[in-house]
């Protein structure tokens, strides 16, 4: 497995997988954290999956970035499987006219009706490829090519927590308010970032999400509950 390391500051090294985000590519940066968190290398403070590579964070008083790079080339080529804890994810989301600001020019841009986009969106189980951007926001794939589209011209200043985007071949939910230049394609009253919940992040990276339309009393029925904290997300552990 040809991979490259570069250092960043002083206290953590990337490990890159290539130049292409794909399954393929987050398989083998996630079964790479996987196996540098089994091992208990020495130093190792945290790891961070993106698209296409692995940070890996260290305390430099520990250790080296020589020794770590070291022991990680081992782990790349230890036949061990380390067993990956997946879950899916059920996620309810409304599509109607007020949760979905973006759905009609959605619908004028790919030339489809408003209810292909609904079904074609709702109708494919995403892969949690990475967390970013804000706390808690999954970067998620991989869209049906017919929503392919770039991002808004004119980025919104605030998006509403719970917003659901498209944008190129991902879709993504919106944690917290925050500025964002995705297409809003609906609403879910989940909460996807919770400080006082273990982990605080809802989704974990190689996680995947499905979504259930829902209509607009249930979502403020499921609202009302989530703010009760009297509501937890469906979801079931998946098969490595």
């Amino acid at each position: 497995m040809a991979v490259k390391f570069l250092a960043s500051a002083d206290s953590a090294v990337i490990v890159e997988f290539g130049d292409r985000a794909d399954r393929v590519v987050s398989d083998q940066v996630l079964a790479l954290g996987d196996r540098v968190r089994a091992l208990g290398i020495a130093g190792v403070v945290e790891v961070v999956p993106t698209f296409r590579s692995l940070m890996v964070h260290y305390d430099p008083l520990r250790t080296s970035a020589r020794d770590l790079i070291a022991a990680i080339e081992k782990a790349l080529t230890s036949k061990s499987v380390v067993d990956r804890k997946r879950r899916l994810w059920r996620v309810p989301i409304c599509y109607e006219q007020d949760f979905a600001p973006d759905l009609e020019s959605i619908a004028r841009a790919t030339k489809l009706a408003t209810t292909e986009v609904i079904k074609l969106h709702a109708g494919t189980r995403y892969h949690v490829y990475m967390i970013g951007f804000v706390p808690g926001f999954p970067y998620m794939g991989d869209l049906a090519d017919a929503l392919v589209l770039p991002r808004r011209v004119d980025p919104r200043i605030h998006v509403p927590p719970g917003s659901v985007s498209i944008a190129t071949n991902q879709t993504a939910i919106y944690p917290l308010d925050s500025p964002g230049g995705w297409h809003l394609i609906g609403t879910t009253p989940i909460r996807l970032f919770d400080v006082q919940s273990n982990p605080p992040a809802l989704f974990a990276p190689g996680d995947a999400v499905e979504f259930e339309p829902i209509d607009a009393p249930a979502f403020a029925r499921i609202r009302a509950a989530t703010e009760r904290r009297d509501y937890r997300v469906e979801s079931r552990e998946l098969a490595a």
